[in-house]
């Protein structure tokens, strides 16, 4: 079992930055890829970033693309997603997800284990 625990949301003018970070505990080896979903109100969980916890390899959504950078550190068990440039269209909960995904990349939230309970993310115009 992999547990998830998300940091680092809160409320920030379009245009600002925010660091999210995700620290995982207990069985993490199960986890070989990282990543973060979000949901805004009315609308599905969608994929935003996603990150292999072996070789670094990344992937993010289109509309995310340039503006925000996944990241971890392994010593720490640790994944960051950096978002830069914000719009308030990010506005939503962010989740932390991880799984033991063996073909590369997997974007769907069904195909993730874990998850954290979520951070809210809200952008002001």
């Amino acid at each position: 079992q992999v547990q998830l625990l998300e940091s680092g949301g809160g409320l920030v003018q379009a245009g600002g930055s925010l660091r999210l970070a995700c620290a995982a505990s207990g069985r993490t080896s199960s986890s070989s890829v990282m990543g973060w979903f979000r949901q805004a109100p009315g609308k599905e969980r969608e994929f935003v970033a996603i990150i292999r916890r072996t070789d670094g390899a990344t992937a993010q959504a289109n509309s995310v693309q340039g503006r925000f950078t996944i990241s971890r550190d392994n010593a720490k068990n640790t994944v960051y997603l950096q978002m830069n440039s914000l719009k308030p269209e990010d506005t939503a909960v962010y989740y932390c997800a991880g799984g033991g995904i063996t073909q590369w990349p997997r974007i769907r939230p069904y195909e993730y284990d874990y998850w954290g309970q979520g951070t809210q993310v809200t952008v002001s115009s």
